[in-house]
């Protein structure tokens, strides 16, 4: 032996003890807790694939049903226990492939669900578990496994002989190259392997001992059994006996196999007749299965038959009868029919009778729904005349209400006359569509009536239109002189004297009080009140009547007819509305029409309408989004709504041209401007009006507008003033816009009111002191005379020896201003005032108590520059801060 042959040897056997010990610690860890025996067993590693060794095993179930089964395991991580991982059925195996047939060769294929590619660590590990796979195989599964590339020689290898013609008559033990110990066999070997202190270090030494006393042992049993020849002698004298005991048995059976050959041909004989007449019955059953199918779905009652030929659709129980008939004649209609069904005569026969029934019953349907729309319309107009002069639309409750009675049917002949359904909707549109457009005309009509007065419109409309188109232009811009009058007259009638804003945008709404807007804001809202619930019914109607439902989109085939149904085909883009939305525009399209000519009526009449008409207009949107933001009304309503706005700002902008194209007379005294009691009419109107309203957002970018157009042409009248002066025309009207806003308290213009106050407190400084000016003028200018010496370096106590400045020279000045002149000057000064100011601000008194303010600071100013020029010299004023006070105090009274 050479040593590589001894070292593989070793090697070999080294590995073959490792493997039982592996077995061993399988079966004990593993498989026994489940009920299971290890039979067979490889090691493995997927091909392909870095080294990560595994065991495939080969088990069986220890109780029945025995199950055999392929399982893999594996080492855990750390290495000091095995677990299991995967398991297949052995059932499940379609094919084994060894991939060579010839040669040594590691590798092997596993068909489960899938193909598991492994290579064993060795190839007799690898064909000593294929093997043991063939024997589980041919013992306990009827499919049997597919083996390719495996030696023919190694499966014969595998049945012994003798074995082979019964898989399931071999000993079960034979399979197994693997017996699990017992515990007294566990206790031996433990003992055997204490006593020899190298049987884990060296392997080989420890099997060539058990090898060498396993020799010994085989002897003594050889020398036991060979002392035991006479027991052997008598046990083959019993076997010859029993032997001929089964000769004797065999015998007996064959006898008994011809005697149960000959019943099990009499019991085929009895099977094929019962097979025959199972096969009759089970036919019989299908037959009458299906004539009970036909039966029960494809019979009409004749009540039903009668019903649709002539039931009557006038009458409440008729309309139902024929709702019944209808719904059981779409059942049979649409009964699904099993194959073969339809080549049968009868069946043809009966879907033939559907069919007649059906377009007989279309048509009869059709033309009574036509009656009705007729009959139903000739109705309701007789009804209009006693509205004739009442603001409301007729309701149309009652037409809904009988016409709903058909609303199954209507569905039925949507799902059955595509056509004749299409028809009807059609009529209905083009019977309700003339049926509203004269109700809604001569709704508008008395709509309008109620807001002019008059029911000819020609007359006092058409003069307060031209009016206002015309004479209000000219009033404006071509005769000023108007305007100049009117800015001159009292403010004991101020409201009625001055142009407001109002006045400006029309004039002749001067004529109109609050009661009139109030009577115009109640008539816009009970004709959007009337509006709203007529659209909203008759929309719903719609819907349940003809079975509609709004979507974002609708078929395109729906959408077709709609189009044509409406002539809208050729003049519209590809469009978005569905079916209802389209129906309610051409019903109703006279609405939108008429809406948006009132709303230009109420325009002319008074400009500040389009306020009441935008929050109105605004407060019914919002609401309709809320029901339905898709609906007609709801669009309806928001096309309306852009152009209140539009008229809302239009009435804004002309507001503002009109303050621009604002004249006045050179000789005329400018006092409150109109603009500027214009738009505190108008912010008192708005904040009245827009209480609590959902547009309060362009309320306020229209103050904003409007409250700088007013401060631009307030500073640019009073640039253009000749008669009255600059500062108080500034001066008094924004104390009046100061006083409005601050009393209607206008969040979004406390910017504006603060700057109002700023200017009316520099234009009343300014005024004052322009005003008041030099009282004491040469005084004034000697004491200027005075202050410039000091400033050219001359000390203050030696101003009295300039020869122009001495005492006795102050004393002369001093004596030209006694009391009296002062007093009398100060009335003149009061009477100039009173002539500047006009009496809507009453402002007199603070400018006159300013002045008096002014004067005392000019005369503490003089007696103290007396003081420090000329100390110690015992000259005074001729009057006192005292008498000042007097002075004016009693001018004041005086006028």
């Amino acid at each position: 032996m050479t040593p590589e042959y001894k070292h593989s040897a070793c090697d070999s056997s080294f590995r073959g003890s490792n493997m039982t010990a592996i077995k061993h610690a399988l079966q004990r860890d593993i498989f026994t807790p489940n009920d299971e025996r290890l039979l067979g067993i490889v090691n493995v590693c997927k091909a392909g694939k870095k080294k990560k060794n595994c065991f495939l095993c080969a088990t069986v179930t220890t109780e029945r049903p025995i199950q055999v089964k392929v399982v893999k395991v594996k080492k855990s991580d750390k290495g000091d226990f095995y677990k299991r991982q995967l398991a297949w059925e052995l059932r499940d195996l379609t094919e084994v492939d060894a991939k060579d047939a010839n040669k040594e060769n590691p590798e092997f294929d596993l068909h489960f669900d899938k193909v598991y590619k492994w290579v064993a660590s060795s190839t007799a590990e690898k064909n000593s578990f294929i093997s043991c796979i063939w024997k589980l195989n041919q013992r306990y599964l009827r499919k049997k496994v597919e083996f390719v590339n495996v030696s023919s020689q190694l499966l014969e290898e595998s049945v012994p002989s003798g074995e082979s013609q019964s898989v399931t008559g071999g000993d079960e033990d034979a399979l197994d190259d693997y017996q699990e110990l017992n515990a007294r066999e566990e206790q031996d070997i433990e003992s055997m392997m204490a006593v020899c202190e190298y049987a884990i270090s060296n392997a080989e030494a420890f099997a060539e001992k058990l090898s060498s006393e396993l020799q010994v042992l085989d002897g003594a049993n050889i020398q036991s059994i060979m002392a035991s020849e006479k027991q052997v002698n008598i046990l083959m004298q019993l076997l010859d006996e029993a032997l001929a005991e089964v000769d004797t048995i065999e015998g007996k059976l064959s006898s008994y196999e011809e005697m149960l050959q000959s019943v099990k041909e009499q019991m085929d004989q009895i099977s094929q007749s019962n097979r025959l007449i199972q096969l009759s019955s089970t036919n019989n059953v299908r037959l009458l299965d299906e004539i009970e199918f036909l039966v029960n779905y494809m019979d009409l009652s004749k009540g039903h038959i009668r019903a649709l030929q002539e039931g009557d659709l006038s009458s409440p129980k008729g309309i139902e009868a024929c709702i019944n008939a209808s719904e059981a004649l779409l059942q049979c209609m649409n009964v699904a029919l099993r194959p073969g069904h339809d080549r049968l005569l009868a069946v043809k026969q009966q879907q033939q009778l559907f069919a007649e029934l059906r377009d007989t019953f279309a048509r009869r349907l059709t033309n009574h729904l036509n009656n009705v729309f007729v009959h139903q319309g000739y109705d309701q107009s007789s009804s209009l005349s006693q509205h004739s002069m009442e603001l409301m639309l007729p309701k149309h409750s009652p037409l809904h209400r009988d016409l709903l009675r058909y609303a199954k049917l209507m569905e039925w002949l949507k799902n059955t006359q595509r056509e004749k359904y299409e028809g009807l909707m059609g009529t209905y549109v083009d019977y309700m569509t003339r049926l509203y457009e004269r109700e809604i005309k001569d709704f508008f009509e008395v709509a309008k009536i109620k807001m002019t007065g008059t029911s000819k419109e020609g007359k006092k409309f058409g003069e307060i239109s031209v009016w206002c188109l015309h004479g209000s232009s000219g009033k404006l811009t071509g005769s000023t002189s108007s305007l100049n009058k009117l800015a001159v007259q009292s403010s004991s009638s101020r409201r009625s004297q001055s142009s407001s804003l109002l006045d400006m945008g029309n004039m002749s709404a001067s004529d109109l009080d609050v009661a009139d807007r109030t009577k115009f804001d109640k008539i816009f809202e009970q004709v959007l009140s009337e509006l709203e619930p007529l659209c909203l019914a008759e929309q719903d109607f719609i819907i349940k009547f003809f079975k509609l439902q709004q979507q974002p989109s609708v078929a395109r085939h729906e959408l077709r007819f709609t189009c044509k149904l409406i002539n809208l085909l050729d003049h519209m883009s590809p469009p978005r509305k569905d079916t209802v939305r389209m129906m309610m525009n051409k019903i109703f399209h006279s609405i939108e029409v008429e809406l948006n000519n009132l709303i230009a009526l109420g325009d002319k009449i008074d400009s500040f309408n389009s306020l009441y008409m935008l929050v109105k207009m605004s407060h019914h949107v919002w609401t309709a989004e809320n029901v339905d933001p898709a609906s007609y009304l709801s669009t309806t309503l928001g096309n309306v709504l852009v152009t209140v706005k539009r008229n809302f700002d239009k009435c804004i902008s002309t507001q503002i041209k009109q303050m621009e194209e604002v004249k006045i007379s050179k000789k005329s005294k400018v006092a409150i401007l109109p603009f500027v009691t214009g738009f505190e009419e108008f912010a008192e109107l708005a904040e009245t009006i827009f209480r609590n309203a959902e547009r309060r957002g362009d309320l306020d970018k229209a103050y904003v507008k409007l409250i700088r157009a007013v401060y631009t042409n307030v500073e640019k009248v009073a640039n253009e003033s000749q008669k009255t002066p600059r500062d108080v025309v500034m001066m008094e009207n924004f104390h009046h816009i100061f006083s409005t806003l601050s009393r209607l308290k206008i969040s979004c213009l406390e910017a504006e009111r603060r700057e109002a106050k700023q200017k009316y407190t520099e234009h009343l400084q300014a005024y004052v002191i322009n005003s008041l000016g030099q009282p004491l003028e040469k005084l004034n200018h000697f004491f200027e005379g005075v202050e410039a010496r000091v400033a050219q370096g001359v000390r203050e106590e030696e101003v009295s020896y300039q020869l122009a400045f001495n005492k006795q020279e102050l004393r002369k000045v001093i004596k030209e201003y006694p009391g009296k002149e002062v007093k009398k000057g100060l009335d003149n000064l009061y009477k100039k005032v009173d002539k500047h100011l006009c009496e809507e601000e009453n402002l007199l008194q603070v400018v006159w108590h300013s002045m008096q303010d002014e004067f005392i600071c000019q005369y503490k100013h003089f007696e103290d520059l007396i003081g420090r020029c000329y100390p110690g010299s015992g000259i005074t004023m001729d009057f006192t801060i005292q008498d000042i006070l007097e002075y004016f105090s009693s001018i004041a009274q005086s006028h």
